[in-house]
């Protein structure tokens, strides 16, 4: 199959650009219908498929919200999960009360990591969560989860992420490349937030083209930072400042997960072996199982993988302990953005 990718993909990527270019045209065109929230909704989401740095963007902003005294609500598809077509309340904003296959990896990694900031809802028709979620709790801020290409819901600031090791997704559209769009549709962005500069020597080339393909929309810069590693299952507070011992096994399903290994090497340490799994995986026993023995035979002491694997993997016992490593999303200059976030709650206000 590898051997015919070049002369099938192609054209396949050529008729889902063709279908992708019509869409939007229907949509600004006003033929498809466009719905609106009462309250004030910001969109984060990309252009590329696969791990751009999109959730921890989407928990840095909630922060900035909060901080802001904004009740927020996260509105998310919840990819991933065993019964898309359910709408689950991943957490009411003081509890979680989703499991992952309830709410999907990501959805409840959010919900986890802001308890007591905001809401999370998991449902695919984030017009109709919206509305529900406003008639049962005090929000007053939406925050569209993946929402570059959800055209049905109206936002009032078009956040949209690029990750600088990958910014173009391999120049083509799905499936031959990574494109869910043509770069030509980062017009309709607000501004861009590029993640992961600190993994590349420099971004001044991207910055300019993506000044060109976007109509000069504003670019901010950002870089993934460790919080540190905690001990799976246990709580952050209490496994704070751990310290492995190399060589380390890293394994993840993710979108990047070169992303994830470098971030770990970045910190000083040696992996043995790395192991990717496809993004959103669901683990088996006999999988993890196969990672522990081949970490005995390398004399591995510590495996290591993502906070988005690890809500999937606590009811596992590791006979090697397994930590998490925990990112965080870091603004190069954050005020010039947080300026134009409030600039766009005080406009839908008006």
């Amino acid at each position: 199959m590898r051997a015919f990718a070049p002369i099938v993909l192609p054209p396949l990527g050529a008729l889902y650009g063709a279908i992708t270019r019509a869409r939007t045209a229907f949509y600004e065109a006003g033929l498809v219908p466009v719905y609106q929230l009462d309250k004030p909704v910001i969109s984060v989401g990309n252009i590329t498929a696969g791990g751009t740095g999109k959730t921890p963007l989407v928990e840095w902003l909630t922060r900035v919200l909060f901080r802001e005294g904004r009740r927020v609500c996260i509105l998310t598809r919840g990819y991933g999960r065993v019964d898309s077509r359910q709408r689950v309340v991943v957490s009411d904003a003081d509890t979680v009360l989703a499991t992952a296959d309830q709410a999907g990896d990501e959805a409840l990694l959010l919900a986890e990591q802001l308890r007591g900031m905001a809401v999370v809802i998991s449902d695919g028709d984030r017009v109709a969560a919206g509305r529900w979620t406003l008639r049962r709790f005090d929000i007053d801020t939406f925050i569209l989860d993946d929402g570059f290409q959800h055209l049905r819901l109206r936002r009032d600031l078009n956040i949209v992420t690029i990750d600088a090791t990958n910014p173009w997704g391999g120049g083509h559209l799905l499936p031959y490349g990574r494109l869910r769009e043509p770069l030509s549709s980062l017009r309709r962005a607000d501004c861009i937030v590029m993640t992961r500069v600190e993994q590349v020597r420099d971004t001044l080339d991207i910055v300019d083209r993506l000044g060109r393909l976007s109509g000069n929309r504003p670019v901010f810069l950002s870089q993934m930072h460790a919080r540190g590693f905690s001990l799976l299952g246990k709580p952050k507070v209490a496994a704070s400042g751990i310290s492995l011992k190399n060589p380390i096994l890293a394994f993840c399903g993710v979108g990047n997960p070169e992303a994830f290994f470098n971030g770990i090497r970045s910190q000083g340490y040696e992996l043995a072996l790395t192991r990717a799994f496809p993004d959103h995986h669901s683990y088996k026993w006999q999988e993890l199982n196969s990672l522990m023995e081949d970490a005995k035979l390398l004399g591995v002491r510590n495996l290591v993988t993502t906070a988005k694997d690890a809500v999937k993997l606590t009811s596992f016992d590791f006979e090697i302990p397994c930590h998490v490593l925990d990112i965080e999303v870091v603004m190069e200059d954050a005020e010039p953005l947080v300026e134009l976030i409030r600039a766009s709650l005080a406009a839908h206000s008006d």
